[in-house]
């Protein structure tokens, strides 16, 4: 049955003991890292929304912490990989691809869609109405879509699971290493020889190098993270010293290049350290999961994760909006006074988001699965159309709707209103890749 029909209660003492625990864990804290990560990183002034570690340098080096989002997609990897093949097997040997789009993508893109068109809603409201137009209003419209590319990469990852599950199958490790060494050979196009749009790529092979390090946990190869901790983090250091990467692990206002977008063989090298480090925790773990109370929380944390990464930022700037609505000065970032703010602000940031997530939790319950084939080449074009549309709208952020305003989505210029568009028309595809006569299993 779906989560609505249970209370985390519920879902914990039914949870099997074959299940893996520890990776719910690891979904639910590295989203957490993220939500805190962009509170403490907004520096928010009359001026507009810049970037603490920008104001202090110094501070970069916590990214090689802080920079959590490889976790997600190496539990992804695990997660889809056993997904899939569940799928498979239910399926007695029909073609699984496009129910297993439909399945992934329910509880993804339905919470995002619905923030998505709220969003738009206000933001053109906000324009009609002649305001967007100051610097901390326009900067809160562009702002708080950029965390959706994470959205579109993972669905690009569950796009091509089936494909890299097989690579895997007869690679295993080479696998990864063929992604790895694509991203380092598309680093050295990039920087050496200065080839036009190529570092696009990365968003390709050095997300789905980590997402293979999740097939490779499926299958209890990483036998060794200690070695391959060393090994990443080595590999990180060396890269950041000698190389053309910069010190931040998350894109920094002003840079010549950036190690997030796109993606660099530094940054892999860093979520493959970062994967094992945590990989050997695992142990310690299992047992503090074992306890009714502690799992009962991670339940419950991970049905609203996905809601709370959406809304996290519209609490942030209610936050600063609700300081200022009050006539209350906004000290300059990286002050004495800003950082003495900083704990109340976090409080009222994650307060406002649990009413937000109250609000919204709705559309983030799974759907009962199916195992009926469907279209698969309905369901591929409408996962791209979704995928190009998030990363789009990330990309463009919802100001200057009226104006027309664009940004380059790997080598063409997209706006916000077509960016929804192919969100919303791929969404349709995907669903309407099912057969017209469903038969549900419950998942």
């Amino acid at each position: 049955m779906g989560y609505a029909a249970h209370t985390a209660k519920d879902l914990a003492e039914a949870t099997p003991d074959s299940r893996d625990r520890y990776v719910d864990l690891l979904r639910v804290a590295s989203l957490g890292t993220v939500l805190l990560g962009h509170w403490l990183m907004a520096a928010v002034s009359a001026d507009g929304i810049g970037n603490l570690l920008a104001l202090v340098p110094a501070l970069q080096v916590l990214t090689w912490g802080l920079q959590i989002m490889p976790v997600f997609f190496f539990v992804g990897g695990f997660s889809h990989a056993l997904s899939y093949r569940s799928l498979a097997r239910r399926a007695d040997g029909r073609p699984v691809y496009a129910a297993f789009l439909r399945a992934r993508l329910q509880r993804l893109l339905r919470p995002t869609l619905v923030f998505v068109l709220l969003w738009t809603a206000g933001a053109l409201a906000v324009q009609l109405a002649g305001g967007g137009q100051g610097k901390l209003s326009g900067a809160a419209l562009r702002v708080v879509t950029q965390p959706l590319w994470f959205i579109g990469i993972y669905l690009a990852m569950v796009a091509f699971t089936p494909a890299l599950l097989e690579l895997h199958r007869r690679w295993g490790w080479g696998a990864f290493a063929l992604l790895a060494g694509s991203a380092a050979a598309v680093d050295a196009l990039r920087f050496a020889l200065a080839v036009p749009y190529v570092e696009f790529l990365n968003f390709a092979f050095v997300w789905l190098a980590v997402h293979q390090l999740g097939f490779l946990r499926a299958d209890g190869r990483i036998t060794r993270p200690a070695l391959l901790a060393a090994a990443g983090l080595a590999g990180a250091v060396l890269l950041v010293a000698y190389g053309p990467y910069p010190l931040s692990m998350v894109g920094m206002p002003g840079e010549k290049a950036s190690n997030m977008a796109p993606p660099t063989l530094a940054l892999l090298a860093h979520g493959t350290w970062l994967v094992a480090a945590v990989e050997l925790l695992a142990k310690p773990a299992a047992a503090l999961l074992a306890r009714p109370r502690v799992w009962r929380s991670v339940v419950a944390a991970n049905g609203i994760a996905m809601t709370a990464f959406l809304w996290h930022l519209t609490a942030m700037l209610a936050v600063y909006a609700a300081q200022l609505g009050l006539g209350l000065r906004l000290p300059e970032p990286a002050t004495g006074a800003w950082w003495a703010q900083v704990p109340v602000r976090l409080l009222a940031a994650a307060a406002l988001t649990g009413v937000l997530v109250a609000v919204f939790r709705r559309f983030e319950a799974p759907g009962r699965g199916d195992a009926e084939p469907g279209s698969g080449p309905r369901a591929a074009l409408g996962i791209t159309l979704c995928l190009l549309g998030i990363l789009g709208l990330s990309m463009t952020g919802l100001g200057g709707l009226l104006e027309g305003h664009s940004a380059t989505l790997i080598a063409l210029p997209v706006t916000a209103p077509a960016a929804i568009g192919m969100a919303l028309g791929g969404w349709l595809l995907v669903e309407r890749s099912a057969p017209a006569r469903r038969v549900r299993l419950r998942g």
